[in-house]
């Protein structure tokens, strides 16, 4: 199960309209157990771009860094995962 520590989010502009919807970046810290394989001692964050587009939310991607080297972390997290850090975006969505 995911543990969030600390986030930061925030509305991407489109400057040229190419995109359908509204889009955020969000940075979410996460508490990893020392027992997961996806575990690092410098801690572990989730680069998530979350869409919105009338009634349809949803995350688009996500990437997983290490925090103190922002190194690109190649692991993906379970379904239920992604359902839930997709859920904490949708209650966390800043004004645009």
């Amino acid at each position: 199960m995911l543990n969030i520590k600390d986030y930061t989010a925030e509305y991407v502009k489109d400057p040229f309209g190419i995109l359908t919807g509204d889009r955020y970046e969000f940075h979410i810290d996460l508490d990893v157990p020392e027992d997961d394989e996806l575990y690092s001692d410098n801690g572990v964050y989730a680069r998530v771009i979350y869409m919105v587009n009338g009634e349809e939310q949803r995350i688009v991607k996500y990437d997983l860094h290490e925090k103190t080297t922002n190194e690109y972390l190649d692991f993906d997290i379970e379904p239920e995962e992604e359902e839930a850090l997709a859920a904490f975006c949708k209650e966390n969505l800043p004004k645009a």
